[in-house]
């Protein structure tokens, strides 16, 4: 089975991967939607949240150095709610000077960073797990499944298929690029010319990249509409959900209920 680098779904044949798709959207959106709705500083809450979703990376086969990886992904927009430090009153942890401005850090500010960057670190893992074990075909079904809007099934699928076009674009430029620059052959020394040179270059290929990619969707969607595209992609029906699958979207519906209830409890 050919997978592009692109695609994050990695086969394997766990019980996670086997899973009605179904089952898997409405849970992943029902646990992150608990991440979420945790009270701020209820460690316990999360410890539970994290322990939940490393049991179902080590279940996937996938492993969990595969997911942390990934995950690492999310900090940097964490990054985001950094001020919070600064701008939450409460105990002073230490001053930091810029200029004539003085921050202050406080107990509480660092406390909620850390929440919030715990609370996406642990989101991101379950929206990994979800994509790497459920081709996104099979997701685009079961949004339509649970009634997602059928326009924004459409724009998911066709944003993700349109992907994976203008990285093929990509390489194409990138490889007359390199057809066209002659090498040295010095060590430390590269091909081409200055800084500002090589930023007009990439200039250029980015406004090039535009335009094929405008005449290339344009060429897309006609020969969709010449083969009876009216704006819905349909599937064949997905069949009817078993008393298993029942049991465990149920049982992890109510895991999630559970959580968030000893969570406020907690507070």
């Amino acid at each position: 089975m050919h997978v592009h680098f692109l695609d994050p779904y990695v086969p394997r044949s766990s019980p996670l991967h086997a899973l009605d798709p179904r089952v898997k959207l409405v849970l992943t959106l029902a646990f992150i939607l608990t991440v979420s709705l945790v009270p701020h500083f209820t460690w316990p809450a999360y410890i539970v949240l994290f322990s939940l979703v490393l049991s179902f990376e080590i279940v996937s086969e996938l492993g969990v150095g595969y997911v942390q990886r990934r995950a690492v992904l999310a900090f940097p927009f964490v990054l985001a709610a950094l001020p919070i430090i600064f701008t939450m009153h409460g105990t002073p942890l230490f001053h930091l000077s810029l200029g004539k401005w003085t921050l202050v850090a406080s107990v509480e500010g660092l406390a909620r960073f850390v929440s919030i960057a715990l609370k996406s670190w642990i989101s991101v893992q379950a929206a990994i797990l979800l994509a790497a074990s459920t081709p996104f075909p099979d997701l685009l079904v079961a949004m339509r499944a649970v009634k997602v809007p059928k326009l924004m099934v459409a724009v998911f699928g066709l944003m993700w298929r349109y992907l994976f076009v203008l990285v093929d674009e990509v390489l194409r430029l990138l490889r007359a690029r390199a057809a066209r620059s002659g090498e040295l052959g010095l060590t430390g020394v590269k091909s081409g010319g200055s800084l500002a040179w090589r930023a007009r270059v990439a200039g250029g290929m980015a406004g090039s990249l535009f335009l094929r990619a405008f005449e290339r969707s344009d060429r897309i969607y006609m020969a969709m509409l010449s083969r009876g595209y009216d704006g819905e992609v349909r599937a064949l029906p997905l069949p009817l959900l078993t008393r298993w699958h029942w049991l465990v979207l149920l049982g992890g519906l109510a895991v999630d209920a559970l959580t968030l209830f000893l969570a406020f409890v907690i507070v």
